[in-house]
């Protein structure tokens, strides 16, 4: 058994090789991609691959034929219910955090939060600062999951902050939107600053933060479209904003806009939102480093159902 997918290549990967590209906007390792092109399984614009290294263009169609496989069995360790340790070092840890969890304790907040965990799974933390907040270098909200990198002593805290600040750090998630943007791909530039009209939400307002995002499309879905975005700047719910001012709303987000009646009919109970990748030279050794991750349960549930509509 196998299912196919038709991909519009969008103006970001324009010129990259198709393994490249196919890896990017289906998820997979650069060596599934690869192994599709080379079993005959890509086509582009209705013609036969004739090699991984063609390079793409923009706006061309590539028909994918994916194998159905059994899922690789998780060699990750479980350090919570749903989330998983994906790196650890002397000098940072990767986490794939699940939805529900905080970074670090705070405020009105008495739930699971991600120092909290390493902490009972034995990695300590050392850094200066807040106690409450050691380490954490970039955070993600509670109804977002996927990767975060804890820094675990001065140096890569100091260092990691730094790269973040400098925007050295490529953070890469996928998003689902309700609707169809109006371009397959782009760039949203728009300042975000709180809402004076209502607590906790966010909103593109004249006098907020320079605010910027990538964004291309992965899938084109019935009602809704399933993107790979690029953070350029890293303001509060600045994913989650910009496409509510675009009028395409994440599924699954009502405090932004969303259908509550489609994430009920997906089993959402949080915005389709997932951290799918994060690069960023080494606090310590110095080279580049990539982690990747996959969909959790939740988010893969509505996808199937959105495919299967």
């Amino acid at each position: 058994m196998s299912s196919a997918r038709v991909l519009p290549v969008p103006d970001g990967l324009a010129g990259e090789r198709i393994d490249v590209g196919l890896s990017r906007m289906l998820g997979l390792s650069r060596t599934k991609a690869a192994d599709l092109v080379d079993q005959g399984l890509v086509m582009v614009d209705g013609a036969p691959v004739a090699a991984r290294s063609v390079r793409l263009e923009a706006g061309a169609l590539l028909e994918v034929e994916l194998p159905d496989e059994k899922p690789p069995v998780e060699v990750r360790p479980q350090i919570a219910d749903g989330m998983s340790l994906v790196h650890v070092d002397d000098d940072i840890v990767v986490v794939d955090k699940s939805v529900g969890v905080a970074a670090h304790p705070s405020a009105g907040w008495s739930g699971p939060t991600v120092l909290g965990h390493l902490a009972a799974a034995g990695i300590s933390i050392r850094t200066s600062g807040d106690p409450e907040r050691q380490g954490i270098v970039s955070r993600l909200d509670v109804g977002t999951s996927g990767l975060m990198v804890v820094a675990r002593n001065e140096t890569s805290y100091t260092r990691l902050k730094d790269a973040f600040r400098a925007r050295e750090v490529d953070k890469v998630y996928h998003a689902m939107c309700q609707g169809r943007p109006d371009q397959p791909s782009g760039t949203i530039e728009a300042p975000i600053g709180r809402s004076p009209q209502h607590d906790y939400r966010f909103a593109v307002l004249r006098d907020g933060k320079h605010s910027v995002t990538h964004y291309s499309t992965l899938e084109e879905l019935p009602g809704a479209t399933l993107l790979r975005v690029k953070l350029e700047t890293g303001r509060t719910h600045q994913i989650r904003v910009h496409f509510s001012a675009l009028k395409h709303p994440l599924v699954g987000d009502p405090l932004y806009g969303a259908d509550p009646t489609l994430a009920q009919r997906l089993g959402l109970v949080r915005q389709w939102l997932h951290a799918m990748e994060l690069s960023f030279i080494h606090p310590v050794r110095g080279e580049r480093v990539t982690y990747t991750t996959t969909y959790p349960q939740d988010l893969q549930h509505a996808l199937e159902v959105l495919r299967t509509s």
